[in-house]
């Protein structure tokens, strides 16, 4: 279904030949704009008329920072898995861990921005569609987190990458809503505090061979139940001295 309120060449005409400062206005504090209008009439009550005129933007150049209405809740989403892009460009000795880094990258910023973050809860909360497309968001990270695992571990078993994307995300907003909803801050979470559980979560769905790029430092062997300990300390001890070699 069209948009009622999106920009015709004759309606925006006269607005988009006269220079508007606030036309350079980012898309988040746009985001944040339509999220206090979407608290204060509702959802559906707001057009992007409406917000494009709060924000100082004409609606051309509403339409050009976001697709619909839709869109505009999440556009600090749409940055952040830029961020993510970016973090991930870079070398990082484990790359599981890195995943966990990254998802604490997210947590912090909301940490950040907490008011206008539980305002935008709220109205999600009452809103069908944007608790559908919220789904959606979710799912982005997931796949962003098991495709960078997919590619800077080969040989990772798909499953596993899977899995541990959705455990790195499933903690990271049980913590986010925990903090986001709190009534007694005392309980919640800060950013050292999640990255300690999903430093945990790192350490108990990460194979061993393939945590960190010094794996190859450990030794893993395995004996018969019915081996001698003398022979299976000096099999040990001949592999220790082969590799210290």
């Amino acid at each position: 279904m069209s948009d009622p309120s999106a920009p015709t060449a004759s309606t925006d005409r006269a607005r988009d030949s006269a220079p508007h400062q606030t036309d350079a206005r980012g898309r988040v504090a746009v985001a944040d704009i339509a999220v206090s209008l979407f608290q204060a009439q509702g959802y559906e009550a707001t057009s992007t008329a409406q917000i494009a005129a709060a924000a100082g933007v004409s609606r051309s150049t509403f339409f050009r920072q976001f697709r619909s209405k839709d869109d505009v809740i999440f556009a600090d989403h749409d940055e952040l898995l830029e961020q993510i892009d970016e973090f991930f460009a870079t070398e990082h000795p484990d790359p599981w861990l890195a995943v966990c880094d990254a998802a604490a990258l997210v947590f912090e910023r909301f940490r950040e921005r907490l008011e206008i973050v539980r305002v935008r809860d709220l109205v999600v909360r009452q809103t069908s569609v944007l608790r559908d497309r919220e789904t959606v968001m979710v799912s982005r990270y997931e796949k962003t987190f098991s495709a960078y695992l997919r590619r800077c571990l080969p040989g990772v078993d798909p499953v596993v990458a899977i899995q541990f994307a959705a455990a790195v995300t499933a903690t990271h907003n049980f913590e986010l809503r925990r903090m986001i909803r709190a009534i007694d801050a005392s309980a919640v979470l800060d950013s050292a505090g999640l990255a300690a559980q999903l430093h945990a979560v790192r350490n108990r769905f990460a194979p061993v061979g393939e945590s960190a790029r010094g794996a190859s430092e450990l030794l893993v062997a395995v004996f018969s139940a019915s081996a001698l300990p003398a022979d299976v300390a000096r099999v040990i001890e001949n592999r220790l001295r082969s590799t210290a070699i």
